[in-house]
Protein backbone atom coordinates (compact mmCIF):
# COMPACT_ATOMS: atom_id res chain seq x y z
CA UNK A 1 0.00 0.00 0.00
CA UNK A 2 0.91 3.09 -0.92
CA UNK A 3 -0.05 6.61 0.75
CA UNK A 4 -1.05 7.86 -2.85
CA UNK A 5 -3.15 5.23 -3.81
CA UNK A 6 -6.56 6.68 -3.05
CA UNK A 7 -5.22 9.49 -5.82
CA UNK A 8 -3.19 7.92 -7.91
CA UNK A 9 -3.70 6.92 -11.47
CA UNK A 10 -3.56 3.38 -12.59
CA UNK A 11 0.05 1.30 -12.60
CA UNK A 12 0.94 0.23 -15.66
CA UNK A 13 0.74 -3.33 -14.55
CA UNK A 14 -3.35 -2.12 -13.50
CA UNK A 15 -4.10 -0.76 -17.40
CA UNK A 16 -5.37 -3.68 -18.64
CA UNK A 17 -7.11 -5.28 -16.59
CA UNK A 18 -9.11 -2.09 -15.63
CA UNK A 19 -9.92 -1.07 -19.43
CA UNK A 20 -11.53 -4.96 -19.74
CA UNK A 21 -13.41 -4.15 -17.01
CA UNK A 22 -15.05 -1.23 -18.69
CA UNK A 23 -14.48 -2.46 -22.30
CA UNK A 24 -18.41 -3.17 -23.07
CA UNK A 25 -19.86 -0.09 -20.55
CA UNK A 26 -22.78 1.86 -22.83
CA UNK A 27 -20.24 4.81 -22.06
CA UNK A 28 -16.73 3.23 -23.34
CA UNK A 29 -19.10 2.06 -26.83
CA UNK A 30 -20.28 5.68 -26.93
CA UNK A 31 -16.71 7.24 -26.83
CA UNK A 32 -15.35 4.51 -29.05
CA UNK A 33 -17.91 5.02 -31.87
CA UNK A 34 -17.30 8.92 -31.42
CA UNK A 35 -13.96 8.00 -31.77
CA UNK A 36 -13.56 5.03 -34.66
CA UNK A 37 -17.06 6.49 -36.46
CA UNK A 38 -16.42 3.79 -39.43
CA UNK A 39 -15.53 0.74 -36.86
CA UNK A 40 -17.57 -1.75 -35.50
CA UNK A 41 -17.03 -2.76 -31.81
CA UNK A 42 -14.39 -5.40 -32.32
CA UNK A 43 -12.25 -3.42 -33.49
CA UNK A 44 -11.46 -1.39 -30.82
CA UNK A 45 -12.34 -4.56 -28.09
CA UNK A 46 -9.40 -6.63 -29.66
CA UNK A 47 -6.96 -3.44 -29.38
CA UNK A 48 -7.93 -3.05 -26.05
CA UNK A 49 -6.63 -6.67 -25.59
CA UNK A 50 -2.82 -5.16 -26.28
CA UNK A 51 -2.86 -2.06 -24.41
CA UNK A 52 -0.73 -2.10 -21.15
CA UNK A 53 0.46 1.18 -20.47
CA UNK A 54 -0.99 4.37 -19.74
CA UNK A 55 0.65 5.87 -22.68
CA UNK A 56 -0.82 3.27 -24.77
CA UNK A 57 -3.76 4.39 -24.19
CA UNK A 58 -3.59 7.48 -24.57
CA UNK A 59 -1.60 7.57 -27.78
CA UNK A 60 -3.82 4.80 -29.43
CA UNK A 61 -7.33 6.15 -28.07
CA UNK A 62 -7.69 9.07 -26.05
CA UNK A 63 -5.69 11.22 -28.86
CA UNK A 64 -7.79 9.58 -31.43
CA UNK A 65 -10.70 10.82 -29.63
CA UNK A 66 -9.57 14.20 -29.23
CA UNK A 67 -8.46 14.63 -32.95
CA UNK A 68 -11.93 13.80 -33.50
CA UNK A 69 -13.42 16.27 -31.08
CA UNK A 70 -10.78 19.24 -32.86
CA UNK A 71 -12.32 17.83 -36.88
CA UNK A 72 -16.37 17.84 -35.03
CA UNK A 73 -16.31 20.93 -33.29
CA UNK A 74 -13.45 23.50 -34.22
CA UNK A 75 -11.77 24.96 -36.66
CA UNK A 76 -8.43 23.93 -35.44
CA UNK A 77 -5.41 23.63 -32.84
CA UNK A 78 -2.43 25.94 -33.14
CA UNK A 79 0.41 26.31 -30.52
CA UNK A 80 3.51 28.03 -29.31
CA UNK A 81 6.21 28.27 -26.98
CA UNK A 82 6.74 24.73 -26.63
CA UNK A 83 9.93 24.45 -28.68
CA UNK A 84 11.43 26.67 -25.76
CA UNK A 85 11.25 23.50 -23.79
CA UNK A 86 13.18 20.28 -22.92
CA UNK A 87 11.74 16.95 -23.90
CA UNK A 88 13.60 15.57 -21.62
CA UNK A 89 12.44 17.58 -18.87
CA UNK A 90 9.18 17.41 -16.47
CA UNK A 91 7.35 20.27 -16.01
CA UNK A 92 4.94 22.16 -13.61
CA UNK A 93 1.96 23.21 -16.41
CA UNK A 94 -0.09 25.94 -14.57
CA UNK A 95 -2.67 27.47 -16.97
CA UNK A 96 -6.15 28.96 -17.14
CA UNK A 97 -9.25 27.40 -16.48
CA UNK A 98 -12.00 27.35 -19.43
CA UNK A 99 -12.99 23.54 -19.81
CA UNK A 100 -12.82 20.54 -17.87
CA UNK A 101 -12.11 17.81 -20.14
CA UNK A 102 -10.47 19.62 -22.94
CA UNK A 103 -7.67 21.66 -21.15
CA UNK A 104 -5.52 19.47 -20.55
CA UNK A 105 -6.34 16.83 -23.11
CA UNK A 106 -5.11 19.11 -25.66
CA UNK A 107 -2.17 19.93 -24.18
CA UNK A 108 -1.68 16.18 -23.66
CA UNK A 109 -2.15 16.15 -27.50
CA UNK A 110 0.35 19.14 -28.01
CA UNK A 111 2.88 17.35 -25.65
CA UNK A 112 2.45 13.82 -27.83
CA UNK A 113 2.94 15.03 -31.33
CA UNK A 114 6.13 17.32 -30.38
CA UNK A 115 7.65 14.22 -28.43
CA UNK A 116 7.32 15.24 -24.86
CA UNK A 117 6.09 13.67 -21.44
CA UNK A 118 2.96 13.56 -21.21
CA UNK A 119 1.05 14.94 -17.92
CA UNK A 120 -0.40 13.43 -14.96
CA UNK A 121 -3.56 15.84 -14.79
CA UNK A 122 -5.18 17.45 -11.37
CA UNK A 123 -8.95 16.33 -11.45
CA UNK A 124 -11.65 17.35 -8.86
CA UNK A 125 -12.61 13.91 -7.13
CA UNK A 126 -16.52 15.56 -7.53
CA UNK A 127 -16.21 14.87 -11.66
CA UNK A 128 -15.53 11.68 -11.57
CA UNK A 129 -18.54 10.13 -8.91
CA UNK A 130 -19.59 7.61 -11.51
CA UNK A 131 -17.33 4.35 -11.75
CA UNK A 132 -16.94 4.22 -15.01
CA UNK A 133 -15.70 7.98 -15.07
CA UNK A 134 -13.15 6.95 -12.25
CA UNK A 135 -11.61 4.39 -14.07
CA UNK A 136 -11.55 6.62 -17.56
CA UNK A 137 -9.32 8.98 -15.39
CA UNK A 138 -7.42 6.80 -13.66
CA UNK A 139 -6.48 5.30 -17.23
CA UNK A 140 -5.79 8.99 -18.85
CA UNK A 141 -3.66 9.34 -15.78
CA UNK A 142 -5.81 11.88 -13.50
CA UNK A 143 -4.88 12.48 -10.12
CA UNK A 144 -7.63 12.78 -7.50
CA UNK A 145 -7.79 16.38 -5.86
CA UNK A 146 -10.27 15.14 -2.83
CA UNK A 147 -12.93 18.17 -2.27
CA UNK A 148 -15.56 15.59 -1.03
CA UNK A 149 -13.41 15.71 2.88
CA UNK A 150 -13.86 17.02 5.65
CA UNK A 151 -12.58 20.22 6.67
CA UNK A 152 -11.02 17.77 9.02
CA UNK A 153 -9.31 15.96 6.73
CA UNK A 154 -8.26 18.65 3.85
CA UNK A 155 -5.05 19.74 5.32
CA UNK A 156 -3.99 15.90 5.17
CA UNK A 157 -5.64 15.38 2.21
CA UNK A 158 -3.47 18.69 0.67
CA UNK A 159 -0.34 17.71 1.92
CA UNK A 160 -0.82 14.21 0.63
CA UNK A 161 -1.64 15.98 -2.95
CA UNK A 162 1.49 17.96 -2.55
CA UNK A 163 3.59 15.32 -1.75
CA UNK A 164 2.58 13.50 -4.74
CA UNK A 165 2.91 16.14 -7.08
CA UNK A 166 6.30 16.71 -5.66
CA UNK A 167 7.02 12.99 -6.26
CA UNK A 168 5.66 12.90 -9.81
CA UNK A 169 7.49 16.05 -10.92
CA UNK A 170 11.12 15.16 -9.43
CA UNK A 171 11.40 11.27 -8.75
CA UNK A 172 9.20 10.44 -11.68
CA UNK A 173 10.44 12.72 -14.49
CA UNK A 174 6.69 13.27 -15.18
CA UNK A 175 4.99 16.06 -16.31
CA UNK A 176 1.73 17.35 -14.53
CA UNK A 177 -1.06 19.75 -15.25
CA UNK A 178 -2.58 21.94 -13.05
CA UNK A 179 -5.53 24.76 -13.30
CA UNK A 180 -4.19 28.01 -11.25
CA UNK A 181 -7.45 27.88 -9.56
CA UNK A 182 -10.42 25.41 -7.68
CA UNK A 183 -13.23 25.23 -11.08
CA UNK A 184 -13.09 27.40 -14.24
CA UNK A 185 -12.73 30.56 -14.43
CA UNK A 186 -16.52 31.61 -15.77
CA UNK A 187 -16.25 35.59 -15.85
CA UNK A 188 -12.96 35.09 -17.96
CA UNK A 189 -10.55 36.15 -15.35
CA UNK A 190 -7.42 34.20 -15.02
CA UNK A 191 -6.38 34.48 -11.55
CA UNK A 192 -3.81 31.92 -9.65
CA UNK A 193 -5.50 30.99 -6.27
CA UNK A 194 -2.93 32.03 -3.41
CA UNK A 195 -4.17 28.23 -2.23
CA UNK A 196 -2.85 26.01 -4.66
CA UNK A 197 0.65 27.73 -4.16
CA UNK A 198 0.10 27.42 -0.83
CA UNK A 199 -0.72 23.58 -1.10
CA UNK A 200 2.61 22.98 -3.38
CA UNK A 201 4.37 24.49 -0.83
CA UNK A 202 3.67 22.20 1.85
CA UNK A 203 6.38 19.31 0.30
CA UNK A 204 8.63 22.52 0.55
CA UNK A 205 11.18 20.64 3.15
CA UNK A 206 14.76 21.97 4.18
CA UNK A 207 15.12 24.88 1.28
CA UNK A 208 13.67 27.93 0.95
CA UNK A 209 10.07 28.68 -0.78
CA UNK A 210 11.89 30.11 -4.17
CA UNK A 211 14.54 27.27 -4.43
CA UNK A 212 11.40 24.73 -4.36
CA UNK A 213 9.20 26.59 -6.20
CA UNK A 214 12.36 26.44 -8.99
CA UNK A 215 12.91 22.72 -9.08
CA UNK A 216 9.23 22.23 -9.74
CA UNK A 217 10.20 24.01 -13.14
CA UNK A 218 6.48 25.77 -13.83
CA UNK A 219 5.61 26.76 -17.31
CA UNK A 220 2.53 29.30 -17.39
CA UNK A 221 -0.02 28.17 -20.25
CA UNK A 222 -2.42 29.99 -21.80
CA UNK A 223 -5.42 28.41 -23.03
CA UNK A 224 -8.09 30.60 -25.70
CA UNK A 225 -10.91 29.24 -27.41
CA UNK A 226 -12.23 31.54 -30.17
CA UNK A 227 -15.84 30.42 -28.69
CA UNK A 228 -16.41 28.65 -25.30
CA UNK A 229 -18.70 25.66 -25.74
CA UNK A 230 -20.09 26.10 -22.16
CA UNK A 231 -20.28 29.72 -22.20
CA UNK A 232 -24.61 29.71 -21.50
CA UNK A 233 -24.22 27.13 -19.13
CA UNK A 234 -21.88 29.81 -16.64
CA UNK A 235 -24.64 32.07 -16.86
CA UNK A 236 -26.57 30.78 -14.05
CA UNK A 237 -23.85 30.32 -11.36
CA UNK A 238 -22.44 34.20 -12.81
CA UNK A 239 -26.19 35.58 -12.23
CA UNK A 240 -26.61 34.07 -8.48
CA UNK A 241 -22.86 35.45 -7.60
CA UNK A 242 -24.66 38.97 -9.57
CA UNK A 243 -27.47 38.64 -6.80
CA UNK A 244 -24.99 37.49 -3.71
CA UNK A 245 -27.07 34.22 -3.54
CA UNK A 246 -25.60 30.79 -3.14
CA UNK A 247 -25.36 28.55 -6.20
CA UNK A 248 -26.26 24.69 -6.00
CA UNK A 249 -25.42 22.59 -8.83
CA UNK A 250 -27.55 20.09 -10.39
CA UNK A 251 -26.94 16.70 -9.75
CA UNK A 252 -26.06 16.16 -13.51
CA UNK A 253 -24.44 19.48 -13.66
CA UNK A 254 -21.20 18.65 -14.29
CA UNK A 255 -21.28 15.54 -16.62
CA UNK A 256 -23.92 18.14 -18.72
CA UNK A 257 -20.96 20.47 -18.94
CA UNK A 258 -18.52 18.29 -19.70
CA UNK A 259 -20.28 16.85 -22.69
CA UNK A 260 -20.73 20.36 -23.99
CA UNK A 261 -17.20 21.17 -23.53
CA UNK A 262 -15.90 18.40 -25.93
CA UNK A 263 -19.28 18.48 -28.04
CA UNK A 264 -19.87 22.13 -28.70
CA UNK A 265 -18.37 24.62 -31.38
CA UNK A 266 -14.87 25.73 -30.60
CA UNK A 267 -13.50 27.88 -33.53
CA UNK A 268 -10.09 28.39 -33.20
CA UNK A 269 -7.96 26.91 -30.41
CA UNK A 270 -4.61 28.06 -29.58
CA UNK A 271 -1.91 26.94 -26.39
CA UNK A 272 0.72 28.88 -25.32
CA UNK A 273 3.45 27.87 -23.34
CA UNK A 274 5.15 30.37 -21.43
CA UNK A 275 8.91 30.37 -20.08
CA UNK A 276 9.80 28.16 -17.71
CA UNK A 277 10.10 30.88 -13.75
CA UNK A 278 13.69 30.85 -12.66
CA UNK A 279 14.97 34.35 -12.99
CA UNK A 280 11.91 35.91 -12.03
CA UNK A 281 11.69 33.89 -8.82
CA UNK A 282 14.92 34.75 -8.23
CA UNK A 283 13.73 38.40 -8.20
CA UNK A 284 10.98 37.71 -6.11
CA UNK A 285 13.67 36.22 -3.61
CA UNK A 286 15.58 39.36 -3.53
CA UNK A 287 12.61 41.56 -3.11
CA UNK A 288 10.14 39.83 -0.41
CA UNK A 289 11.36 38.22 2.81
CA UNK A 290 8.24 36.94 3.87
CA UNK A 291 6.66 33.83 2.22
CA UNK A 292 3.08 35.25 2.44
CA UNK A 293 4.71 37.99 0.17
CA UNK A 294 6.92 35.62 -1.83
CA UNK A 295 3.12 33.54 -2.83
CA UNK A 296 1.54 36.55 -3.75
CA UNK A 297 4.20 37.42 -6.35
CA UNK A 298 4.60 34.41 -7.56
CA UNK A 299 0.76 33.85 -8.31
CA UNK A 300 1.53 37.88 -10.34
CA UNK A 301 3.96 36.35 -12.59
CA UNK A 302 1.97 33.00 -13.48
CA UNK A 303 -1.53 35.48 -13.90
CA UNK A 304 1.07 38.07 -15.74
CA UNK A 305 2.26 35.17 -18.40
CA UNK A 306 -1.10 33.71 -18.77
CA UNK A 307 -2.81 37.20 -19.42
CA UNK A 308 0.14 38.41 -21.92
CA UNK A 309 0.30 35.28 -23.68
CA UNK A 310 -3.48 34.36 -24.22
CA UNK A 311 -4.58 34.83 -27.66
CA UNK A 312 -7.04 37.51 -28.28
CA UNK A 313 -9.66 36.16 -31.21
CA UNK A 314 -11.90 38.38 -32.36
CA UNK A 315 -14.83 37.36 -30.28
CA UNK A 316 -13.14 38.76 -27.35
CA UNK A 317 -12.84 42.38 -29.31
CA UNK A 318 -16.29 41.76 -30.49
CA UNK A 319 -17.85 41.56 -27.10
CA UNK A 320 -15.43 44.24 -25.58
CA UNK A 321 -17.09 46.62 -27.91
CA UNK A 322 -20.62 45.81 -28.01
CA UNK A 323 -20.41 45.60 -24.15
CA UNK A 324 -19.05 48.91 -23.89
CA UNK A 325 -20.86 50.61 -26.88
CA UNK A 326 -17.37 51.41 -28.57
CA UNK A 327 -15.60 50.43 -32.20
CA UNK A 328 -12.32 50.95 -30.37
CA UNK A 329 -11.40 47.71 -31.54
CA UNK A 330 -13.19 47.62 -34.47
CA UNK A 331 -9.79 46.84 -36.38
CA UNK A 332 -9.75 43.48 -35.01
CA UNK A 333 -12.62 41.76 -36.47
CA UNK A 334 -14.76 42.15 -39.87
CA UNK A 335 -18.38 42.53 -39.76
CA UNK A 336 -19.53 39.22 -40.59
CA UNK A 337 -17.49 38.35 -37.59
CA UNK A 338 -19.72 40.16 -35.55
CA UNK A 339 -22.86 39.93 -36.73
CA UNK A 340 -22.08 35.53 -36.32
CA UNK A 341 -21.35 36.31 -32.51
CA UNK A 342 -24.18 38.93 -31.91
CA UNK A 343 -26.59 35.52 -33.56
CA UNK A 344 -24.63 33.00 -31.18
CA UNK A 345 -25.52 35.17 -28.04
CA UNK A 346 -29.07 35.87 -29.49
CA UNK A 347 -29.40 31.82 -29.68
CA UNK A 348 -27.36 31.27 -26.26
CA UNK A 349 -29.18 33.69 -23.80
CA UNK A 350 -31.91 35.47 -23.38
CA UNK A 351 -30.39 38.92 -24.77
CA UNK A 352 -33.53 40.84 -23.60
CA UNK A 353 -32.35 40.77 -20.13
CA UNK A 354 -29.65 43.55 -19.84
CA UNK A 355 -28.03 41.61 -16.84
CA UNK A 356 -27.71 38.34 -18.42
CA UNK A 357 -26.38 39.99 -21.66
CA UNK A 358 -24.14 42.20 -19.74
CA UNK A 359 -22.24 39.01 -17.64
CA UNK A 360 -22.52 36.61 -21.01
CA UNK A 361 -20.38 39.99 -22.91
CA UNK A 362 -18.07 40.83 -19.78
CA UNK A 363 -17.17 36.70 -19.88
CA UNK A 364 -15.30 37.42 -23.75
CA UNK A 365 -14.40 40.65 -23.07
CA UNK A 366 -12.46 40.61 -19.64
CA UNK A 367 -9.44 38.64 -21.42
CA UNK A 368 -9.32 41.95 -23.56
CA UNK A 369 -9.72 44.40 -19.75
CA UNK A 370 -6.92 42.42 -18.30
CA UNK A 371 -4.42 42.96 -21.30
CA UNK A 372 -5.09 46.54 -21.48
CA UNK A 373 -4.63 46.71 -17.31
CA UNK A 374 -1.75 44.64 -17.53
CA UNK A 375 -0.12 47.38 -20.71
CA UNK A 376 -1.16 50.17 -18.49
CA UNK A 377 0.42 48.89 -15.68
CA UNK A 378 3.98 48.11 -17.42
CA UNK A 379 4.12 51.42 -18.70
CA UNK A 380 4.27 52.97 -15.46
CA UNK A 381 6.82 50.92 -14.39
Amino acid sequence: MSKFDDIRPYYDDEVNEALQSVARHPMMKALMSFTFPDRDEEFWTNKFKNVHSIKDFQSQFISQTVLQILERSSEGLTTSGFDQLDKDQSYLFISNHRDIVLDTSLLNLALLNGGFVMTSSAIGDNLVQKPFLHVLAKLNRNFLVQRSVSIREQLDSSKTLSQYIYNLLTKENRSVWMAQREGRAKDGNDITQQGVLKMLAMSAEEVSLIDFFKSLKIVPLSISYEYDPTDSLKMPQLMAKSRNEVYVKDDNEDFNTMLSGVLGQKKRIHLHAGKVLDKELDNIANAFDNKNKQLQAIAQIIDDSIIQNYKLWPTKYIAYDLLHKTDKYAEQYTEEEKQLFIRRLEMRIDSSDPVLKESFLAMYANPVVNRMKQDENSLVR
